[in-house]
């Protein structure tokens, strides 16, 4: 398997469904629906899951200082839809400009501050991704909206 197959599918088109099927066909109160105080809601988990992409894929400072300050999910939840469309756009353009990444091997074998390659990052967050979207489909089974209707 060629290197840049290998982290398409890690990332988005792997052994469970797509980030834009998951993503797909949720309204704002069905993403803003809390199940329990345990838990997080779907706009939480892919809040979260954007703003570290954020981080790895385009080093956002910025982003960095705010989660270092102990911001990693959001204050509020949205108040409309279009809110909620936006995050699912910057998810996936995010994810869509890293998988381009790591077409380029000179940019994948770039060694990081903290030591690691830019390969190694990008299968963490392969990692971190798969865990939160397999949140947003359990909770998405919870509310009774998956799979989302085609």
């Amino acid at each position: 398997m060629a290197e840049f197959d290998k982290y398409k599918q890690l990332l988005n088109n792997g052994e469970y469904a797509s980030a834009e099927k998951i993503l797909s066909g949720l309204t704002c109160e069905q993403v803003s629906h809390l199940p329990s105080v345990q838990s997080h809601t779907i706009y939480d988990e892919l809040w979260h899951t954007t703003r570290w992409q954020n981080i790895v894929i385009n080093d956002d400072k910025s982003l960095i200082e705010k989660w270092k300050a102990g911001e990693i999910y959001p204050a509020a939840q949205p108040s409309t839809q279009q809110q909620w469309d936006s995050l699912v756009t910057e998810f996936i353009t995010v994810l869509n400009k890293t998988i381009d990444t790591s077409q380029s091997p000179e940019v994948m074998q770039r060694q990081l501050e903290y030591g690691g390659t830019f390969s190694d990052a990008l299968e963490i967050l392969a990692t971190h991704n798969a865990y939160h979207l397999g949140k947003i489909v359990a909770l998405r089974q919870l509310l009774g909206a998956w799979p989302p209707k085609e």
